[in-house]
């Protein structure tokens, strides 16, 4: 319990105390690079509204809760897809590796995607016959470990790249996560400190540029290469914790329920509120909101269903969907494929 509690309060000291105070009076969206890393993974925890971080049981747990691998005792793959916000793809492929005594090794791809769109300028609003991508990728590989039979702990370590046409951005970022399973009925606390990295700067070939140095002076060159210097801006810093636990538990019925805490870098503090309904841990009905108390925020009902299968006696099949409401921005709509062995 005391080892819970240390690891707690670094996370806690991590937080930008200091910038919250800053941006007090402001939502501060908008002032960090990478946000598809605040994108959640799996649909089951979207299903819960993003309440995971105290559930984390399945290799969701590589982005909600880096500690939670630690409690899988088989290795697992989760593969998502999802019809972002746009017309955009956003899709995620990760393992779970246990490696019994010396903890669990956990692996990660997210990437966010886009068609090519037509190049237009102000001469040639048509199209100058050029096309143009954006995309986002992060690649990770995690660790945890359990300390004692309640606690665990876990870290992740990203490399995280955006483009755009010719230009890209480079980053690298830690995630830190504790999971403590109280005695109180079995009770879980989780918490969890994401995108604590470098900032990132957009460079490429399309910021080289022809500079005069001295326009009013005749005969000067006025082809010198030079090159624009864009901003770097910091990854979404967030802290989350959350508790959740069983109100039923049965050999026929579980219900869970889940709250998380959310303090985030680029905007206001929020809850996430989240249930799962399972019939013999067969079937499961799932119901949630997201960034509840959140400024202007269009997030908010979720729900979900999913069911699990064995095969050949011990591969472990689950499917889960989600649907979560985004306001003016319509919806969201994910698939995950488990496989458990």
């Amino acid at each position: 319990m005391r080892k819970y509690w240390a690891a707690l309060l670094i996370l806690l000291f991590m937080v930008p105390s200091g910038q919250a105070q800053l941006f007090r009076n402001v939502t501060k969206v908008g002032i960090t690079a990478a946000s598809f890393l605040e994108i959640g993974v799996g649909a089951r925890a979207i299903g819960m509204g993003g309440a995971f971080v105290g559930t984390a049981s399945d290799a969701s747990a590589l982005y909600w809760n880096v500690a939670g691998i630690a409690r899988l005792n088989q290795p697992e793959v989760l593969l998502v897809h999802t019809k972002w916000l746009a017309d955009m793809k956003f899709d995620f492929a990760g393992f779970v590796l246990p490696l019994g005594s010396f903890g669990t090794l956990g692996g990660s791809i997210t990437a966010l995607s886009m068609d090519d769109m037509m190049v237009r300028t102000v001469e040639r609003p048509q199209g100058t016959g050029e096309f143009f991508s954006a995309g986002d990728l992060a690649i990770a590989i995690s660790y945890a470990r359990n300390l004692t039979d309640r606690f665990a702990i876990g870290f992740t370590g990203k490399y995280v790249q955006q483009n755009i046409w010719k230009e890209t951005a480079h980053g690298f970022a830690l995630d830190v996560g504790t999971y403590f399973v109280t005695g109180f009925h079995g009770m879980r606390i989780g918490a969890m400190l994401y995108n604590f990295g470098t900032d990132m700067r957009l460079r490429g070939k399309d910021l080289l540029v022809y500079h005069d140095v001295d326009p009013n002076k005749l005969g000067n060159n006025d082809r010198i290469f030079a090159s624009l210097e864009t901003d770097a801006w910091p990854m979404p810093l967030m802290f989350q914790i959350g508790v959740a636990g069983e109100l039923v538990q049965n050999s026929t019925h579980r219900i869970t329920a889940a709250i998380d805490a959310m303090h985030p870098s680029d905007n206001t503090e929020s809850l996430n509120l989240g249930a799962e309904y399972a019939f013999r841990e067969m079937f499961f009905l799932r119901f949630g909101y997201r960034n509840l108390f959140l400024k202007d925020s269009e997030e908010g009902f979720t729900f979900g269903a999913g069911f699990t299968q064995r095969f050949l006696g011990n591969v472990r099949v689950r499917l889960d969907y989600a649907y979560a409401d985004f306001g003016r921005l319509l919806n969201t709509q994910r698939i995950s494929l488990g496989i458990a062995f």
